[in-house]
């Protein structure tokens, strides 16, 4: 039997699980600022993820592992303001919850205190567990992160597709019931097979929502700088580019320096 699909004025976590419930996949893109956050929320994105990809997106590190609290505080604080439906989920950064699940909770604390943040997001699964406990016991959702996770990348030492032997690949079905166990509203599986991924979301109850693992689960993110086609280094697989910004925004730079140089820009209508 169909259930009927619901519209939401405003996403909440509770909002996800219903989704999930009614087959109706979930929509996810990063933002880092308010003006891309106000343009994929008034389009009606279901969520806006904070991501530690600022690092590399915005700052133009080679890893996500550089960027710091107070600056995904910064990032955050920015979205929340240009956004009035989607759920707001906030990356931890690197090195603010893996060693001490008090700095776990701090760290979050500041996050949902500081920027208006609806949500958190880590990465790990069982020996990021006391954390996890830690900021759910504070009333803080949380969103997992597993399969590839890059703030690890020097651990990995590679990008490549994870959890295709059979060992990893059934620790990552271990952790993502253990990360629903613990109370985790959602889970987004990166760079992983799709028939695992699939299995993964036949068997949790919560969402899970995938980043090149196919189109067995719950719903899809990308980082919206890369879908819109403002980057163009980066060819993965999974990588649907909807427009070609890089070129049309070259091509705008270049007519302006045009006119500019020939005395065309402003003309008399565009001046006082």
């Amino acid at each position: 039997m169909s259930t009927a699909k619901k519209e939401y004025k405003r996403i909440t976590v509770k909002s996800l699980t219903e989704m999930k419930a009614t087959h109706q996949k979930i929509s996810m893109l990063t933002a880092y600022d308010f003006t891309m956050a106000k343009i994929i929320d008034s389009a009606g994105v279901d969520v806006i993820l904070v991501g530690d990809s600022a690092s590399n997106v915005m700052a133009g590190h080679e890893t996500t592992l550089p960027i710091t609290l107070d600056q995904m505080i910064y990032h955050a604080s920015s979205v929340v303001r240009g956004t009035e439906r989607a759920l707001v989920v906030v990356d931890l950064p690197f090195g603010s919850y893996q060693s001490d699940p008090k700095e776990a909770l701090r760290s979050a604390i500041r996050i949902m205190k500081e920027s208006g943040g609806h949500t958190v997001k880590l990465e790990g699964g069982s020996e990021v567990k006391e954390s996890i406990k830690r900021i759910l016991n504070a009333g803080i959702p949380v969103m997992g992160h597993l399969g590839l996770t890059p703030q690890s990348i020097y651990k990995f030492g590679t990008y490549t597709v994870r959890a295709k032997e059979e060992e990893e690949a059934e620790k990552l079905k271990n952790d993502a019931l253990a990360l629903e166990k613990l109370g985790c509203f959602a889970l987004v599986l990166e760079k992983v097979p799709a028939k695992l991924a699939q299995e993964v979301a036949e068997s949790l109850s919560i969402p899970v929502i995938g980043i090149g693992a196919g189109g067995g689960v719950d719903g899809q993110v990308l980082v919206s700088h890369d879908m819109f086609g403002m980057t163009h280094e980066f060819h993965p697989r999974f990588l649907r580019r909807y427009m070609n910004l890089y070129e049309d925004m070259g091509s705008a730079v270049s007519q302006y320096i045009s006119d500019v140089k020939s005395s065309d820009f402003p003309n008399d209508s565009e001046q006082y």
